[in-house]
This record gives C-alpha cells, structure tokens and sequence, in this order.
C-alpha cells in the first residue's frame, strides 16, 4: 500500500489509494463535490474487492471510513459484479486536504 500522500491525486475533490473501512486496510476511489440544491457537500466511492471487508460488513450499513488524518460516517451500498462495495456519504468527505 502507499500512504495517502503518494495516492493518486487528479482533481483536489478526488481520492485513490489507501484507506480504512469499518477497520479493514482497502483500496479506494473517492469522489466529492458540493451540491447547490441541498447545500451540503457529497462524496461516493468504490472500494477494491475486499474478501476481509466482505465478511465484516453488508450493504446498506453504516462505516466508518479513515483515509490519512481524514474519516467520515459514511453507508456501504450494492457490490458491483466485481465484488466492490460502493460507499456514500454527506458532509465532509474522507479525502485529505493536498
């Protein structure tokens, strides 16, 4: 694993690398932007198949997510054909600052 300041690091909303999920070490791309309807800030993201966090958790349950000094409550949703879980969030996101 590299450590989040050597991660993949495209757009200032955007994350890939390293994180934790519900304590479980995993792979993730993150996503974040602030949504004008509602006034609050918005991130999503895949996880990389994780057979650990496959049987720690199930969609629709709440996670914590840490990446770096970041971390946010966020909700674990489908597994994609690949065996991802997608994570989503509101408020601040899990993606430290640059």
């Amino acid at each position: 694993m590299t450590a989040p300041e050597e991660a993949l690091r495209v757009d200032p909303d955007d994350y890939a690398g390293p994180a934790t999920v519900a304590g479980v070490p995993v792979q993730v791309n993150l996503h974040s932007w602030f949504e004008p309807i509602d006034g609050h800030v918005h991130w999503i993201g895949r996880i990389a198949a994780n057979d650990a966090l496959a049987e720690a958790c199930s969609a629709g349950k709440p996670a914590q997510i840490v990446v770096g000094d970041a971390s946010a409550e966020g909700r674990l949703s489908d597994v994609d054909p690949w065996g991802r879980f997608r994570i989503s969030g509101i408020g601040a996101p899990p993606i430290p600052a640059s």
